[in-house]
């Protein structure tokens, strides 16, 4: 059997990917472009390292940043970067099985499949785009079986709403990040993702994502759905103490409180209900979620940091979420560029996102001050970068 150098590389970063960690050139990238300041001269001491996995990093949907997103090369990315922790968002076939995707219906975007004759069984076909319509597909993994899932290539989630082709419609989006070129990036099933994130010594963090399918789906109800996610690890003989199964949905997440009490202090609530602008936040919102069991709340960057005057400080939320004894975990740093006005993961800081690099400065304060105890992130090596530096210093202090 004949391996190309390509194959050897691939291969042999694999296997070393647990053993080492590199968060890579980026952190010091923006670490440079950053003004003089306290914060820079912090994290400026500690380009030699050393780098460690660490559970503070959550590699969101594996390393999006740089690989297609819930791909078997971009999960090894995030573990060689230091991600403790990896998530599959969990949905399922045609078949019953349950797969790696972010959303049960964007295969049309984060895959080949409109250029392969699996397209057929798509809930939409592709429709070119006109004078009045922009154009749209709409792929499901619920339309297609496993094994037509796992005969797609993942690529980056983009697509081009004025194409008159497929071809144009799925153009190669410039990465932000220089990665190595992928014929084929393989997607995965849930239990292969459990295999590798095992292998490569991670833990693990699988999301039960919301059906877009009426359930029950061929048989198959909402809590059966959420059985299956747990049952995986049991039948794999994981570690349940290494998963942290989380939903936003609020009766998935007293499901598994109250079927899978082992696990329960591991469960977390994607908390959604920040988007809402009647949302007002309360102490006794918050102990009534820790008197139902849930030990660790997920709310977007949005919910935890605002302005004062010029300077980034904790909400209310944050603030009374720590008093009733939750947890936090933020989610997404580095997803889209900071300082794009359309991005609302910083929109309560926006007067002080000038820069990309501003954005460290955010972390700075969901770390120092919120007191988060994890943050999902499309690109581990930045966080593990800043993580690495204020362990470091935290270390010197005592």
């Amino acid at each position: 059997m004949k391996f190309s150098l390509k194959c050897i590389v691939i291969i042999a970063f694999a296997i070393t990917a647990s053993a080492s960690v590199e968060p890579g050139p980026r952190p010091r990238a923006l670490i440079d472009s950053l003004p003089v300041s306290a914060l820079k001269s912090r994290l400026e001491k500690c380009g030699d390292g050393p780098f460690k996995a660490s559970d503070f990093v959550i590699a969101h949907r594996g390393a999006p940043l740089g690989y297609p997103e819930h791909t078997r090369q971009g999960y090894i990315a995030a573990a060689k970067m230091g991600a403790g922790l990896i998530e599959c968002d969990v949905t399922f076939t045609r078949d019953g099985h349950l797969v790696c995707r972010h959303s049960q219906c964007d295969l049309h975007r984060t895959t080949n499949i409109l250029k392969t004759p699996v397209a057929r069984n798509c809930t939409e076909p592709f429709t070119p785009a006109s004078s009045t319509q922009p154009a749209k597909a709409k792929c499901c993994t619920s339309d297609i079986t496993v094994a037509e899932f796992k005969s797609l290539c993942g690529r980056a989630d983009f697509a081009n709403p004025q194409a008159r082709s497929i071809s144009a419609y799925l153009p190669n989006r410039i990465r932000k990040v220089d990665t190595p070129d992928l014929i084929c990036p393989t997607l995965l099933t849930h239990k292969e993702s459990i295999d590798l994130i095992g292998k490569l010594g991670r833990k693990y963090v699988p999301e039960l994502k919301a059906p877009m399918v009426k359930m029950p789906f061929n048989g198959m109800t909402q809590n059966q759905y959420a059985d299956r996610l747990i049952q995986a690890y049991l039948d794999t003989n994981t570690n349940l103490s290494d998963v942290y199964p989380q939903s936003f949905n609020i009766t998935d997440i007293k499901y598994w409180i109250e079927t899978y009490p082992e696990i329960a202090h591991q469960v977390v609530y994607l908390d959604p209900r920040g988007r809402s602008p009647d949302f007002k936040p309360t102490l006794a919102g918050m102990r009534h979620l820790y008197a139902l069991g849930l030990r660790i709340l997920a709310p977007p960057i949005p919910m935890l940091v605002r302005l004062n005057g010029d300077e980034i400080v904790p909400t209310a939320y944050a603030r009374l979420a720590q008093q009733a004894g939750l947890k936090l975990i933020a989610w997404t740093f580095e997803s889209g560029e900071a300082t794009d006005p359309k991005n609302w993961l910083y929109y309560p800081v926006r007067s002080a996102i000038k820069i990309e690099a501003d954005m460290l400065r955010v972390l700075e304060v969901l770390e120092r001050d919120v007191g988060i105890i994890g943050l999902f992130t499309d690109w581990a090596g930045t966080v593990t970068y800043y993580n690495a530096c204020s362990q470091q210093q935290k270390g010197l202090k005592h």
